[in-house]
């Protein structure tokens, strides 16, 4: 089984292009982000690829290799599967048809409810008591494409953050892609069912829902704070002085305290 891989500097991602190589698959190039500078090791798609011999590409590499193969540093021919685990781009023509099977991507939320950006602060926000993630075939839109599965799991409207919310959704990905692969190397079609509407959060709803006012009830205050607690990223925002200010609770400096405590930074 031949793949193409594309995806984010993640330990999600990197986890998921390791079971591909066990597996036994020839990856024909991976995709990984150019800007290194805010990742671990442990999360670096690219250093994965490089130690085991795969080849590094960019999207414009495959697209180039699809138009001229003669002339490409890629090799893409009988590939089965396109494999897109948190792509932060939109997979256009020829590239979604290229793979005998098709093209997946494995998005961190449940679908068709949640597509886009933004899912995990407004599952926060709005007091859900679940979250899942999905695999599904990609289309022209954004997050559109027939289900193949979705995984769903309980979640603790009182004390979860956009942070803890990413990292347990995480786990749950690595899960339904070894799943997901396991099907794809099987003698049956995999399952697709058509969605039905979804729901986007855009732009404008992301950076309404993230500004704190002060005449909002505090329990609507304090699920805004860890609805946007995801660091280095700016937080929950007040606006002092003409300044958009992060605002942080109590519960969320003791786990900061805990994690410098940790990390030995100490007076």
């Amino acid at each position: 089984m031949k793949a193409v891989f594309m995806g984010k500097h993640k330990r999600s991602a990197v986890a998921a292009l390791r079971h591909l190589v066990e597996r036994g698959w020839e990856v024909a190039a991976v995709v990984a982000p150019p800007d290194t500078s805010a990742a671990r090791d442990d999360q670096r798609l690219d250093l994965v690829a490089r130690e085991h011999g795969l080849p590094l590409a960019t999207d414009r590499d495959l697209y180039d290799a699809i138009d001229d193969p003669s002339s490409a540093n890629v090799d893409l021919a009988g590939t089965d599967l396109v494999l897109s685990f948190l792509f932060w781009r939109l997979i256009r023509p020829p590239l979604i048809e290229l793979g005998r099977i098709g093209c997946l991507n494995f998005h961190p939320a449940p679908l068709p409810d949640w597509r886009g950006l933004g899912g995990y602060n407004a599952a926060v926000l709005e007091g859900l008591t679940e979250w899942g993630v999905s695999a599904h075939f990609v289309d022209e839109g954004f997050d559109t494409g027939d289900l193949v599965r979705v995984r769903r799991f309980a979640i603790d409207p009182g004390t979860e953050t956009a942070l803890s919310l990413d990292i347990a959704s995480q786990e749950h990905l690595q899960s339904l892609f070894r799943e997901v692969i396991d099907l794809a190397m099987g003698s049956a079609p995999l399952p697709r069912e058509p969605q039905g509407a979804g729901r986007y959060v855009t732009r404008e709803q992301f950076e309404e829902m993230r500004r704190v006012r002060p005449g909002d009830p505090p329990e609507v205050t304090e699920r805004r704070i860890r609805a946007f607690w995801y660091p280095p990223h700016d937080g929950a925002t007040l606006t002092v002085g003409g300044r958009e200010v992060t605002l942080v609770d109590r519960a969320l400096l003791e786990q900061a305290a805990d994690a410098n405590l940790r990390a030995g930074i100490v007076p």
